[in-house]
């Protein structure tokens, strides 16, 4: 009995401690300015936002809350999962009558230290033959702040004051 218990008990540790690996791939965070064509509407832009949930990112895996923004300012949520290069990516386009799904496959790549882009390649069932797609999704680079430096003001002299005094 002892060792069926301890046999178990070690099995949990080794779960609980898999469960918490904590996240090492890269953080693809950031808004992207994304310039696609599909089948259906022709050439589009929509602003994407990637934005890391480390609560359900682990080991090389990073699960990542997603947003569109269109021109028409409609806004779709959806989620994407990557490790290393891939990205794979969905969205509930809903209406109130019927949800309508996309689903995209991207590769991801740096462009420069601290921003990346991805090509990605998407369908979207519509009851018919289907939209396809691809975009090239670029991340903004981030605002700069203003260094706030001190500065002095210099008093204020009137004539009057300058006439006054040198006369004196």
């Amino acid at each position: 009995m002892k060792k069926l218990f301890l046999l178990g008990f070690m099995f949990t540790c080794i779960n609980v401690a898999q469960a918490e690996q904590e996240f090492v791939g890269d953080n693809f965070s950031g808004v992207y300015v994304c310039k696609g064509s599909n089948n259906k509407v022709g050439d589009y832009e929509v602003m994407a936002t990637l934005k890391l949930n480390r609560h359900s990112s682990h080991d090389s895996f990073g699960a990542y809350d997603l947003k569109a923004e269109t021109e028409n300012a409609l806004v779709y949520k959806g989620q994407a999962i990557a490790q290393g290069n891939k990205l794979a990516l969905t969205f509930n386009f809903s209406d109130g009558r019927s949800p309508d799904f996309t689903t995209g496959i991207a590769t991801i790549a740096p462009i420069s230290a601290t921003r990346w882009a991805y090509s990605n390649h998407y369908y979207e069932p519509d009851g018919a033959a289907g939209v396809f797609g691809s975009e090239r999704c670029v991340m903004k680079k981030p605002l700069k702040l203003a260094s706030k430096k001190k500065t002095f003001k210099k008093p204020i002299v009137n004539e009057e004051t300058t006439i006054s005094n040198t006369s004196s």
